[in-house]
């Protein structure tokens, strides 16, 4: 089965499924002498796992991280980094009952017509139990990106539904603003916007209490990036976040910068004017121009290469497909019956893919570091 390996010199390999023992990341590209232990993989998996909030699934995985490779008295060694979660809280016997039937919105039919066997516990290979080992790659990534250049990503909950964050200034969003609300409490729906956190939180919890699901919108955002990382034509920076976003499961569309609403703008409102700044020079030569845009509609990448402005990218997340609800659908062998899925599933997949995202655009960025760095074109 291909398909397992993304990235060019950072590079991941994931291996895995919902019900089996566990799952595996190799990590390579990754240089040696960074310091890295388990420590370092827990806050993010802790971010991502079930059972964390009254609003999420409730399986009980403690997701404890095994680092099993690549890393010697605290340090990696440039060699592969092999990282396995196990699964502790399979419960497969919810699944029987819907075997031999295709659940609407699931890949089951589409896994079957391109492999005419799947695994039918939990989704198998493409279940979002699969993310957890991302997720640690993830931090592995956004670690190497501080310790390189000063790099961090912060992803949160923009929408639910109908109900929409004010986020003025998304490159000024902090980590702690996602996590936890004034009073210090969990901010159990990621939404820096706390007066629309709260309406989030009660429509989740009304939605659940109806058997249904409710979609909504991550953004992602990433500050320190520096200007040039990308190529021009096939891989584009933009390109490989939108495809690294696209592998998420339950990703429906993606944009970055202004998006869907370049659509409405005229040229002079729609271009980010350049100007000159001088920002201080370490080396002791002096100030130095740098060039920015007085504003960011272009997301911090233009002709697919970054400008050094915050890279902002957005994610649409369907509703989960999972429902107690009877809906219509076929057997296995295209007769009509009907379905309700038993099992654990959020009623909203938001407040955990935020992990998810941030991983996967750690990843990208990781990347394309290491190839701006490889190329010896380190233009200003």
């Amino acid at each position: 089965m291909p398909g397992n390996t993304f990235g060019h010199l950072f590079r991941i390999t994931t291996a895995g499924e919902a019900h089996g023992p566990g799952n595996i990341v190799i990590i390579d590209g990754c240089p040696a002498g960074m310091p890295l232990s388990e420590d370092d993989l827990r806050p993010d998996l802790a971010r991502r796992r079930p059972g964390q909030s009254r609003i999420v699934t409730q399986r009980d995985e403690p997701d404890v991280p095994q680092i099993l490779s690549g890393v010697f008295e605290g340090r990696t060694t440039g060699t592969s980094i092999a990282i396995l979660i196990e699964n502790r809280d399979q419960r497969s016997h919810d699944y029987r009952d819907i075997k031999d039937k295709y659940r609407p919105g699931h890949a089951d039919y589409s896994f079957d017509a391109k492999y005419g066997f799947r695994d039918y516990r939990g989704g198998g290979r493409s279940s979002a139990r699969e993310t957890t080992v991302r997720v640690a790659a993830g931090a592995v990534a956004k670690k190497l990106m501080a310790m390189e250049f000063g790099g961090r990503v912060i992803g949160y909950v923009k929408q639910v539904g109908h109900v929409i964050a004010n986020v003025p200034d998304p490159a000024s969003v902090t980590l702690e603003q996602v996590e936890r609300l004034p009073n210090g409490e969990p901010n159990i729906v990621r939404c820096p916007d706390y007066e629309k956190a709260a309406e989030m939180v009660a429509l989740i919890e009304q939605i659940r209490s109806e058997q249904n699901s409710i979609g909504g919108i991550a953004e992602i955002v990433a500050t320190g990036v520096r200007a040039g990382l990308g190529e021009p034509v096939f891989d584009k920076l933009k390109a490989d976040l939108g495809k690294a976003l696209f592998t998420l499961p339950a990703v429906l569309g993606v944009e970055y910068g202004i998006g869907f609403g370049c659509a409405t703008l005229r040229g002079t409102e729609n271009n980010d004017p350049f100007y000159a700044r001088r920002v201080e020079d370490t080396s002791g030569a002096g100030g130095g121009p740098r060039i920015a845009t007085r504003s960011n509609r272009h997301g911090g990448m233009l002709g697919g290469i970054s400008t050094g402005m915050p890279v902002i990218l957005r994610a649409a997340v369907k509703p989960t497909s999972s429902l107690p609800l009877e809906q219509e659908t076929v057997t296995t062998r295209g007769e009509p019956t009907t379905i309700r899925t038993r099992g654990r599933h959020d009623p909203c997949l938001l407040p955990r893919f935020v992990p998810m995202a941030e991983a996967m655009v750690a990843l990208v960025l990781a990347d394309h570091w290491l190839r701006w760095k490889a190329s010896g074109k380190m233009g200003g």
